[in-house]
């Protein structure tokens, strides 16, 4: 706690970073292989969801190298540790069963991928299709240890500086963009506030990388989000469709430039489907 009253904490156990870390080890695994895969779609289910120009932005090396196999080698010996520690982690029974699944299954692929001097994605979703149910597990008690940890901060601070303080609280909640939707944080946080104000009180910004200074982001924006709501009220008293723009994620020409394009609303996308020539069924069921 600073003289200032700003305090900082990191509520959520170590649990919750153990589970996460192990259940993205699949993610880990494709990591290292992903550039050297075949740069034509591969027959797996919903095929036709794969982008071809995004394939082969992604697979830009020759899947006949085997300049994968040092790097896979490096993350095996990660893993080995890892698997190593996990008896003396403390974690609860089912969640070290899961994590050591997970843990088993990726060096068994390595071990296995390393040998062959080869893969392809039939192996690799043989080893990441049967490790899913051991990661919903690691996601659940992940979520359940966040929860609790933020709970249980939120619920000190509100004792600390009362019902009437709490009601005019603002909450920032700092993510990067592609975890800016349906957010953990935010939606835990929402129902700790004060229900009535939660829709203009608690306030996401998305960014692709964590700042610098993400307290000094998080009051520097506040502010001005706060002085504009402020400043809507007071500039735009006759329009308050113009003035809630001004407050909110609208931008304030966002209405005439759809009324000049011929459109009054934006139209939500559906999933693409690119490949509409993938056929055949996957002869791999995971």
């Amino acid at each position: 706690m600073t003289e200032s009253g700003q305090q900082s904490a990191n509520p959520v156990s170590e649990t919750f970073e153990l589970a996460k870390s192990i259940a993205h080890v699949p993610l880990g695994c494709f990591s290292v292989i992903a550039s050297y895969l075949a740069d034509k779609i591969p027959n797996l289910p919903n095929a036709d969801r794969v982008d071809p120009h995004d394939l082969l932005m992604v697979a830009f090396n020759d899947d006949k190298s085997g300049a994968w196999i040092e790097p896979l080698q490096k993350y095996a010996a990660t893993l080995t540790t890892a698997r190593q520690n996990l008896p003396a982690a403390g974690l609860p029974a089912a969640l070290t069963t899961s994590c050591g699944n997970i843990l088993d299954a990726a060096l068994k692929f390595i071990s296995t991928s390393v040998a062959a001097k080869t893969f392809d994605m039939k192996s690799f979703e043989d080893f990441s299709g049967s490790v899913h149910p051991d990661i919903r597990t690691n996601m659940k008690h992940a979520a359940q240890a966040q929860i609790k940890g933020v709970q249980d901060l939120m619920t000190s601070w509100r004792a600390k500086i009362g019902e009437q303080a709490w009601a005019d609280l603002y909450c920032v909640v700092l993510s990067q963009w592609t975890t800016s939707v349906l957010n953990q944080n935010t939606i835990i946080i929402k129902d700790c506030m004060n229900a009535a104000k939660v829709d203009t009180h608690l306030i996401d910004l998305p960014g692709l990388e964590t700042p610098k200074d993400p307290i000094f982001t998080a009051l520097d924006n506040l502010a001005r989000i706060v002085q504009d709501n402020i400043a809507a009220e007071m500039v735009f008293p006759k329009d308050t469709k113009v003035a809630d723009a001004l407050k909110g994620k609208e931008d304030l020409l966002s209405d005439e430039i759809l009324i000049q394009l011929g459109s009054s609303t934006v139209a939500m996308k559906s999933a693409p489907t690119y490949n509409t020539t993938a056929g055949g069924v996957c002869p791999v069921r995971k």
